[in-house]
């Protein structure tokens, strides 16, 4: 079959694409390449007014014309590539808004671009109109919003998740569910609020390819390296304030155990080898699952600190502190299981290891393209 998937955020299509490959498939990944991080795609759609001189005529000529430039370049680029883009078996969108532009603009793109295909099917990967919704109206103990609600950071650093809720992506998320043949989670995050939806066809985890990610055991000296990469524009979303709390209690604590190395919006393949040395690395707080960063880096051997609530312990039936490391929004609470480790190293090892086991058994990108097929394929034949 021939497979385009559109759209990309941390990999999540590219190592579905891998998977396919493998399992004799042709799979395609267009899109922009998720912002700072640069992922790879095949047929790129490229984003001039992301900052600069051009980011500011953008805002200038919506300013002065209500016209958005970006939206005038995203469709020009997309019909210049109809021939590439057309005559797939299956096409499988990301996220409810994956192009970066006005949601008008998106519902056009997704139009052309379902007129042209067969089979079109939505991930839901990254904030969309139902994930938001459940945070928005409290359902999880805790969320991307909460630090909107504890009024952390300006209205701007949540547009983006707000954005979901506007009425012009409501009228976008309703033609697509209207559109589609399906819709998959890949992390409990998407999956719990999807559930009992008649379009929701289950969870696939994040797709990790394990080939490019060798294990390393943790050598352990005179001191514990901890890692913490920050994504400037994600600062609250991410709990990266909790995290830089916790540090100051450890690096206080602890000022001859400890190596704090910290970073910030760093491209992906600096980003997955800056983290090489450390045996601890602090993902996100506001997670029930983890996300892709977190699994490359427990894939690598690490000890993270990241979404590992108990209905992640209960749908993979795992043991607390054994795999990953939750991160509640509580800076003590981080500092004192970061203090457990550092005080008992033996314990990094041991988990270090099972989180490899894990990220093995569970995430495979093989194992998670068929899972994919599967799931298209049910669904195609239902509707025959």
């Amino acid at each position: 079959m021939k497979i385009l998937l559109v759209g990309e955020y941390n990999r999540a299509h590219r190592n579905v694409k891998l998977g396919l490959e493998e399992l004799g498939h042709s799979a395609k990944v267009v899109g922009l390449t998720d912002g700072f991080k640069k992922v790879k795609v095949d047929i790129e759609i490229k984003n001039y007014f992301e900052s600069g001189l051009l980011k500011k005529l953008k805002v200038l000529f919506v300013k002065l014309f209500n016209i958005d430039i970006l939206s005038l370049h995203l469709k020009h680029q997309i019909n210049s590539k109809k021939q590439e883009l057309s005559n797939f078996d299956i096409i499988q969108f990301i996220n409810e808004a994956p192009f970066g532009c006005d949601r008008n603009t998106q519902k056009t793109l997704f139009e052309l671009l379902i007129e042209w295909n067969k089979n079109p099917f939505l991930l839901s990967c990254g904030t969309d109109y139902i994930c938001v919704t459940h945070s928005y109206n409290k359902k999880f103990r805790y969320s991307i919003l909460t630090p909107y609600f504890d009024g952390k950071g300006s209205k701007k650093d949540y547009s983006s998740p707000l954005s979901y809720l506007t009425k012009s992506h409501k009228i976008l998320h309703d033609y697509i569910y209207n559109t589609i043949k399906g819709v998959i989670s890949n992390d409990l995050d998407y999956h719990i609020p999807l559930l009992g939806h008649q379009k929701y066809l289950g969870m696939i985890p994040h797709a990790i390819n394990l080939s490019k990610l060798e294990y390393s055991k943790p050598n352990i000296k005179d001191r514990i390296v901890i890692f913490h990469g920050i994504n400037s524009f994600n600062y609250y979303k991410k709990g990266n304030d909790i995290f830089n709390d916790a540090l100051t209690i450890i690096a206080e604590k602890f000022p001859n155990k400890v190596d704090i190395i910290i970073t910030k919006d760093l491209p992906y393949k600096d980003y997955i080898k800056s983290f090489d040395k450390a045996h601890i690395l602090l993902d996100q707080v506001y997670a029930y699952d983890q996300g892709y960063n977190a699994l490359e880096a427990m894939a690598k051997g690490k000890v993270v600190f990241t979404g590992a609530e108990k209905e992640w312990l209960d749908y993979y039936n795992l043991e607390e502190d054994t795999i990953a490391i939750n991160a509640l929004p509580d800076a003590e609470a981080i500092a004192k299981k970061l203090e457990w480790l550092i005080l008992n190293p033996e314990k990094i090892i041991e988990i270090s290891k099972k989180a490899r086991q894990f990220v093995e058994a569970e995430h495979d990108h093989i194992k998670c393209a068929q899972n994919y097929l599967e799931k298209w394929q049910a669904q195609i034949e239902s509707r025959e």
